[in-house]
């Protein structure tokens, strides 16, 4: 684990000499987000979220895979506004109870309320749990060997979690295929090459044999390489199994450009990995990321940004938790808000 993790700092410190923030702050900004929102307002905001983050990885590094999925299935559905962090309430079960979220790790929620809480003590509540979840997005992939960029602040929490409906239909299964997927994240703003990228999430994390054991049973996926459906058959010798496998079959714990490798090996895990290899409309795109990591990290910074930016709530809008997986209590709140970079008090509604 030490030589394990020894290893990702080298590559993290490497990649330092390779800036992709220009890519990131190319982009527009959406309304009320800003690059130097909490400059005045909590200065050491980044630095509190990276620095105990480091701690966790070198745990854990599993867990950066666990931040970085709770991050997108929380932009993906109703948009990046912390509605998969709250629980379930009298008005309806949660975000975290519909299928897609069933498998979303446990100690990431905890890992985003602790660190809610080292913020809000450092600088009182001022950061949203959305703030929070954006930037440890950001570090689990830098922390695992991944691109450095910055990230637009100034989210606000949403009030309510969406439906398990909305949910479902928000986050494509990982039997889609890549017509599903260009269609799905289509509708968001998002081009073929965006999808191709953020597909790229994969090149850490771990999945579930029902994820994918339908290419296994009771016909093997004649696209699969033979040496790997049988080595996942060991892992899932039935349908039913419980057990999980890494998504990335090369560097499982490193954020890198050996998922399109594995692609074009067909030792892609899901049906929605590896269709890209697959699909003329993707196959290229593939390609170009397994030959070039730095074209995938620069395309990958540029399409995670956007997704980072997606139905965002600022300004008056919804509010800032002081527990993320509730709303706050009390019909009439008077509560502290940053507005580019200046505190103001406003009275909301919540």
């Amino acid at each position: 684990m030490a030589s394990s993790i020894s290893l990702l700092l080298l590559l993290s410190s490497s990649l330092l000499l390779h800036s992709y923030f220009q890519y990131a702050e190319a982009q527009q900004v959406a309304d009320g987000l800003s690059w130097s929102f909490y400059n005045s307002s909590c200065p050491n905001l980044e630095s509190i979220v990276r620095k105990q983050l480091k701690k966790v990885f070198k745990n854990d590094i599993g867990q950066a895979a666990g931040l970085l999925r709770l991050h997108f299935h929380d932009c993906f559905v109703q948009g990046c506004d912390g509605s998969v962090l709250l629980d379930g309430s009298a008005s309806g079960p949660s975000e975290q109870t519909a299928p897609p979220n069933l498998s979303l790790r446990a100690e990431a929620f905890k890992i985003i309320d602790d660190l809610r809480r080292r913020v809000h003590k450092k600088c009182g509540g001022i950061v949203s749990c959305a703030d929070i979840l954006a930037l440890a997005s950001r570090d689990s992939i830098f922390l695992s060997g991944g691109p450095d960029y910055n990230v637009p602040l100034g989210r606000r929490d949403g009030l309510d979690f969406a439906t398990i409906a909305a949910t479902l239909a928000n986050l494509p299964a990982p039997s889609s295929n890549t017509t599903t997927l260009l269609e799905s994240l289509g509708t968001k703003g998002f081009t073929a090459t965006d999808v191709v990228a953020l597909s790229g999430g994969h090149t850490i994390g771990i999945g579930h044999c029902s994820s994918f054991t339908g290419r296994l049973y009771p016909n093997q996926d004649p696209v699969m390489d033979k040496t790997f459906a049988r080595n996942l058959k060991t892992i899932c010798p039935a349908p039913n199994s419980n057990n999980t496998t890494q998504l990335d079959l090369r560097s499982p714990n490193i954020f890198d450009n050996k998922y399109y490798v594995d692609l074009m090996n067909r030792q892609g895990l899901f049906t929605s990995d590896q269709d890209l290899y697959q699909d003329s409309r993707t196959r290229a795109i593939v390609t170009s990321f397994a030959a070039n990591q730095t074209i995938f990290f620069e395309n990958f910074v540029t399409a995670v940004v956007k997704m980072s930016q997606l139905n965002v709530l600022t300004g008056a809008q919804g509010e800032i938790r002081a527990n993320c997986s509730a709303r706050n209590s009390g019909s009439l709140l008077l509560s502290p808000v940053v507005v580019a970079g200046e505190e103001k008090e406003l009275r909301s509604t919540v």
